[in-house]
């Protein structure tokens, strides 16, 4: 599977509100197990195991056993290629933009009041 590839099961995960709800709740507080993320949902265990295995199946979490439990950690490498990639290129044009209009605006005053 090639990077495209990766990222595509990437968004694919992210397009989920779910998903993306356990994600927050993983950034909340890490390491946590089904039960404690099943109780965050209006949903059944076996919906919440199937939304967990598509963000493990994406890379955006980790999973370790720890005796009888499975604890879920977030894995936010996937999301920051994602910013590496498709974000940041777009925002750069408008930091620089708006770097370049606070340097604008700062400079006209003076040049106002020495005229």
């Amino acid at each position: 599977m090639d990077g495209s590839e990766e990222l595509d099961g990437v968004f694919r995960a992210l397009a989920d509100p779910t998903r993306r709800k356990l994600l927050d709740e993983l950034f909340a507080r890490d390491g946590r197990t089904l039960g404690e993320l099943e109780s965050e949902l209006p949903m059944t265990r076996f919906g919440v195991m199937k939304h967990l295995r598509i963000l493990e199946e994406a890379g955006l979490i980790t999973t370790r056993r720890q005796g009888r439990s499975k604890l879920h950690f977030l894995n936010p490498v996937p999301i920051r290629l994602i910013h590496d990639r498709w974000v940041s290129k777009y925002a750069e044009p408008w930091a620089a933009g708006l770097s370049g209009l606070k340097s604008e605006l700062e400079t006209e005053p003076a040049e106002e009041e020495s005229a």
